[in-house]
């Protein structure tokens, strides 16, 4: 007689890291100038972040922080690496491929993203709930004001973590990355 035992080893992925909410349809620019859309990241996790080339103080933290993800994840298909321009007006994607050579992007597993400031507002306002808005106080340069947040999206193009990118945070994205490649 054989016996069939169940074991449970603790909560799912699903319960650790529940879906958020379904990143939007989107069709966007890369470094390169081909259109990407959500689906060209379809059966992948992926690491999203804001930025813009010309920002001073942030973005080149955050830049820095997700070149540490893509080391980390180097060889390993499955995970891809993506940062929208907040800033489409001066971030071309020349401008995008230099900024990424920068930081040693991977073009093939780090993508720079750029487009109408409405699609990019739809996407990145509307679809990843991150706040992007272009302000300036009188005799001031135009700033550009974004989340600093990353956001971990599952393979079917569900968020799954808005997680911060500093330790302690960053723990908690990999260990959501991690979770979401061992289903």
């Amino acid at each position: 007689m054989f016996w069939l035992l169940a074991c449970t080893f603790g909560p799912s992925t699903d319960e650790l890291y529940p879906p958020l909410a379904d990143v939007p349809v989107f069709t966007l620019q890369d470094s390169a100038g081909a259109s990407v859309t959500r689906e060209t990241f379809a059966g992948k996790v992926w690491v999203a972040d804001f930025m813009f080339t010309s920002c001073p103080d942030v973005c080149p933290i955050l830049a820095a922080h997700m070149a540490e993800v893509q080391a980390r994840y180097a060889g390993d298909d499955r995970v891809r690496l993506v940062s929208f321009s907040v800033d489409p007006t001066t971030d071309t994607p020349p401008v995008l491929a230099a900024y990424g050579a920068r930081f040693g992007a991977d073009p093939k597993r780090w993508i720079f993203l750029t487009g109408p400031i409405a699609d990019l507002k739809t996407v990145v306002v509307g679809g990843f709930k991150m706040a992007m808005e272009r302000v300036s106080a009188e005799g001031e340069p135009m700033n550009v004001l974004h989340g600093e947040r990353f956001v971990v999206v599952d393979e079917a193009g569900r968020i799954r973590g808005y997680p911060d990118p500093k330790e302690p945070g960053k723990t908690t994205l990999y260990a959501t990355v991690d979770a979401l490649l061992a289903d």
